[in-house]
């Protein structure tokens, strides 16, 4: 997985479902388009991949491997982000949670996961208070352990760097897409930013309720 995307990049990357953001300046705005939504994604790759296999430290639960599989008849939704980004990350996040708001009884069934991609400053303290403002029951996932997260990533098709310019500040860029997998494992669905509350509601209502 490619860790140094040089800022020339930026503008390009955010066409293909990346974010691009910086905390060198506090007036830094997180970027990420994408016209596809949902199960429209032509260039959904990652779709039908199993990530059975991934763990990841569970904040809420001392440390413990949080497997990405959702409960029987469930569905599990995993974002990658970071409580920094100014802009992508909670508007993705708030988006969802207006999708499981509109799913009444239905939204019982959806567990959601943030892996942090910024771990030297999302905390555990830090990472769980943030997702919890927009799902309170959510996981928030962390490790110290770059070749851990890194790995995490690939399974997902997940891609993202942190670096620390010399001229000071954090600049952080990463895939701005949200992943829906079923009670197998399985990738399901992959929204990338900008898609609308009622589709993924919609997506995950269409879900099977069992595998």
């Amino acid at each position: 997985m490619p860790r140094i995307i040089s800022i020339a990049s930026i503008a390009l990357l955010a066409m293909f479902g990346f974010a691009a953001c910086s905390t060198a300046e506090p007036e830094a705005v997180d970027t990420g388009t994408d016209a596809a939504i949902g199960s429209d994604l032509a260039s959904s790759a990652v779709m039908g991949s199993s990530v059975a296999a991934v763990t990841l430290p569970d904040v809420a639960n001392n440390g413990e491997p949080f497997a990405m599989v959702a409960k029987p008849g469930g569905v599990l939704v995993v974002y990658f982000g970071f409580t920094y980004c100014p802009d992508v990350c909670p508007t993705t996040l708030s988006d969802l949670r207006a999708a499981l708001a509109s799913m009444g009884s239905d939204a019982d069934r959806v567990e959601v996961a943030m892996v942090t991609v910024d771990p030297d400053r999302d905390t555990d303290e830090v990472i769980s208070a943030y997702l919890q403002t927009f799902v309170p029951e959510g996981h928030a996932l962390r490790t110290d352990d770059p070749d851990l997260l890194e790995g995490a990533g690939d399974a997902f098709g997940a891609d993202f760097s942190v670096i620390t310019p010399a001229e000071g500040g954090v600049e952080v860029t990463h895939t701005a897409y949200l992943y829906a997998v079923d009670d197998q494992g399985i990738i399901r669905v992959v929204w990338p930013f900008g898609a609308e509350p009622d589709r993924i509601a919609a997506d995950l209502s269409s879900l099977p309720s069992g595998s």
